[in-house]
């Protein structure tokens, strides 16, 4: 029995681009609006003495370099998809730009929640009319960006409240979840600052400022350790599927006189699959019978069958 890579007929789709336009324009456009509403809180935010005007500001700002590198990392992966020196296309920079992005949350819910101490035990006077307009501004702006975001693939099925099963097919582009990500936890300082403005301003609450961009900071970090978590499995190409790897050979070794002696499953991208893999069988049968195994049981972009005999 002779022995031969097989792969499917559009094995060279894995080279077009990953991601609808739709959603870099839509990058592009929330990059313009943060960057003009990061300015405005800033302003504001140092001229009324609110810290979390001010941390929402600094929030932001990092925000504008972190989804200006989401646009750049799609305008990279698009204009890059078609060159073959990219072993499975350039999927895995959405992984890389939303795993960098992630690590960047991290970082500036730490730099809040350390200035966020200092206030709580220095507190200060806000100055509630020239703040509170503009943290209303803020939540608008992030609510009409994470709008906008949510219209393109993977930002509406977005979930901070539960962990994912590991199991489960994971379809997101890390990108894009981390853009929107991104503009969600503005949404949310700008909730906190809104409530910690107005806090002082009738009940005198000044250290309320400080703990709840504390509180902010928390909720912050959580879904950046989910979001690094998750692209780095993709990143480091740890099996995303169990259930689909046992269904490949499942199906495989249901044909009968056929055992799986090599599988490998990875992703390379939003929703593409990669599989590998090598059976032995006593039963002389077509290549193509063994692909259409593989391809009834899991949806796999680019599949590579190696048969060996018993």
């Amino acid at each position: 029995m002779t022995s031969a890579p097989q792969t499917h007929p559009d094995a060279c789709s894995v080279h077009a681009p990953v991601v609808p336009e739709k959603a870099e324009s839509r990058t592009r456009w929330v990059v313009y609006l943060t960057a003009v509403m990061m300015v405005a809180e800033l302003v504001v935010g140092y001229l009324s003495r609110s810290l979390a005007l001010t941390a929402d500001g600094w929030h932001m700002m990092t925000h504008v370099g972190a989804l200006g590198l989401s646009a750049l990392a799609y305008w990279y992966a698009r204009t890059r998809a078609h060159e073959t020196r990219f072993a499975f296309g350039t999927g895995k920079v959405y992984a890389l730009a939303g795993f960098s992005s992630a690590a960047l949350l991290l970082v500036v819910a730490a730099a809040m929640a350390y200035s966020s101490i200092e206030r709580l035990i220095t507190p200060e006077t806000l100055r509630f009319n020239e703040a509170l307009p503009v943290a209303v501004i803020g939540l608008l702006v992030n609510l009409f960006s994470a709008w906008l975001l949510a219209g393109g693939k993977g930002g509406h099925d977005h979930d901070h409240g539960h962990s994912h099963d590991h199991d489960h097919e994971h379809e997101h582009d890390h990108n894009l979840r981390a853009a929107y990500m991104h503009v969600v936890a503005d949404a949310l300082t700008s909730v906190l600052a809104i409530v910690a403005i107005v806090g002082a301003h009738l009940w005198g609450l000044n250290r309320l400022d400080p703990a709840v961009a504390i509180l902010g900071a928390v909720i912050i970090v959580k879904w950046g350790i989910k979001l690094v978590s998750e692209s780095a499995r993709q990143l480091i190409d740890l099996d995303p599927s169990t259930k689909s790897r046992d269904a490949v050979r499942a199906a495989l070794e249901g044909m009968g006189g056929t055992r799986v002696c090599d599988l490998h499953l990875w992703r390379v991208g939003p929703g593409r699959l990669v599989c590998v893999v090598a059976v032995q069988s006593t039963e002389d049968r077509p290549l193509e019978d063994y692909k259409k195994a593989v391809y009834q049981a899991v949806a796999v972009e680019h599949l590579t069958v190696e048969v060996r005999p018993a």
